[in-house]
């Protein structure tokens, strides 16, 4: 197993042996080989774990099965935890994809943050089988059809080679734990029912079948190969950036053939649909200012050019800060942790600042964005209050809303919510003995 995926990895270039991977490790099986392969071939990594809010304990459990694995291998460790709920309903996709443009925004956010090279997934040939049959189910363009890359970006999948029989094999040579998702065998999931009630059916006629469908995909590539190099002569022609604000020609696209495909293959990056982008197209004459959104970023149709933006996707994550950690910094947010003996200590005045009794808050804390249902003990008061009715009484607009922080101990207290009011629970009295200062900078 060792030896295929070394040679897989080399045959398909996906990385060098000084680059560094961010792995992405759910808990189940899959990721867990991955994770034992890299370190036994000795490849330098970070683990990265998301939690989407979606299995209570059991999803609990994986986060803290996960965060045990990366100590065993002695590599850091980072995870995440979404509102993916929140997300999907905005977006009115499923919970699936909700979670998968969650994730894959993250990781990338965490790639470049902490200067690693490539996202590695645990994705294999049985992965790549269903990924291609269900983009066909829905309608799919050439990417659709040759399904999951060795390699995209900075993505990269160094189990593809392998069957699901291989990796089921090594598990139990190596004697291996993992942690099994119930969800996996629910059929309310669109894969899970190509998995459980389609797939063994094809099956039966061609044996092959996940072989037969990689050479397929191998075919479909060279073909898509074709189409890139002429989508590359386009973009060269018609796309330009400056920061992060991506600029498309508009004459240049008409001067194409089949716009609305070239143009879909230059949008994919930013996460478009083809119907969306077949709309976009039919907008070139329109007047400037008609907006179109991609669950990840927002594309403005201007008068001589498309304008394309990122959106701001941290308000349905939250941040853990892990005990003796001083900073804190996301988009819209930067927290600076210290921490102080409280004997002569002055307590700080003002709104962005709040000193809490260390020893009653527990770690990891967690900074989220405020929830419907949130309450907590504004200091001064003895009873509770909703944070919907506090941010009322606060006369805080109604845009301005979703963008109030709360800082949350590891028990679920609200300490304090960022830039307003700390908690009564945990104010600093003569009984303290070490005070945690969260200023917001």
């Amino acid at each position: 197993m060792l030896d295929r995926v070394r040679q897989y990895i080399q045959e398909n270039e996906l990385f060098t042996s000084t680059d560094q991977l961010l792995v992405a490790v759910s808990g189940g099986m899959d990721s867990v080989v991955l994770a034992d392969v890299l370190h036994r071939l000795e490849v330098p990594f970070a683990i990265a774990h998301c939690h989407f809010g979606l299995r209570g304990e059991e999803a609990d459990a994986d986060e803290e099965f996960v965060r045990k694995l990366a100590k065993k291998y002695e590599v850091p460790y980072f995870a995440e935890f979404f509102q993916t709920k929140a997300f999907a309903e905005q977006e009115g996709i499923s919970t699936q994809m909700a979670a998968r443009t969650l994730r894959y925004e993250w990781f990338e956010r965490l790639r470049q943050s902490q200067g690693l090279d490539y996202i590695a997934t645990a994705h294999h040939q049985r992965d790549a089988a269903e990924t291609m049959l269900l983009n066909l189910t829905h309608g799919t363009g050439l990417a659709g059809l040759h399904g999951i890359r060795p390699k995209h970006g900075r993505v990269v999948r160094p189990l593809l080679g392998m069957g699901k029989s291989d990796l089921y094999d090594y598990l139990v040579e190596q004697h291996l734990i993992w942690r099994e998702d119930a969800s996996n065998d629910s059929t309310l999931y669109q894969r899970n029912r190509l998995r459980h009630d389609v797939l063994p059916v094809l099956r039966e006629i061609n044996p092959n079948l996940d072989q037969t469908l990689q050479i397929t995909a191998e075919r479909v590539g060279g073909a898509e190969e074709i189409v890139r190099r002429y989508v590359a002569d386009t973009a060269h022609a018609a796309q330009h950036e400056e920061g992060d604000v991506t600029y498309l020609s508009i004459a240049s696209l008409q001067a194409t053939a089949a716009t609305a495909l070239v143009l879909h293959e230059l949008l994919r990056p930013f996460n478009f649909s083809y119907l969306v982008v077949k709309d976009i197209v039919a907008a070139f004459k329109a007047p400037a200012g008609r907006r179109f959104e991609s669950p990840t970023h927002l594309l403005v149709k201007d008068r001589e050019q498309l304008v394309i933006t990122r959106r701001n996707l941290t308000k349905f994550g939250t941040h853990q800060i892990m005990a003796g950690q001083e900073v804190l910094k996301i988009d819209g947010l930067h927290l600076r942790l210290e921490l102080s003996e409280a004997v002569g200590f002055d307590v700080p005045k003002g709104k962005a600042v709040a000193a809490l009794d260390a020893d009653k808050l527990k770690f990891p804390l967690t900074v989220r964005p405020w929830q419907e249902g949130d309450w907590f003990m504004p200091i001064g008061m003895k009873g509770k209050k909703l944070l919907s009715d506090f941010l009322i009484d606060q006369k805080v607009p109604l845009n301005l809303k979703s963008s109030v922080w709360v800082l949350v101990s590891a028990d679920g207290k609200i300490a304090w919510v960022v830039g307003f009011r700390p908690d009564e629970r945990f104010k600093v009295t003569e009984e303290a003995a070490r005070v945690l200062v969260v200023k917001r900078m």
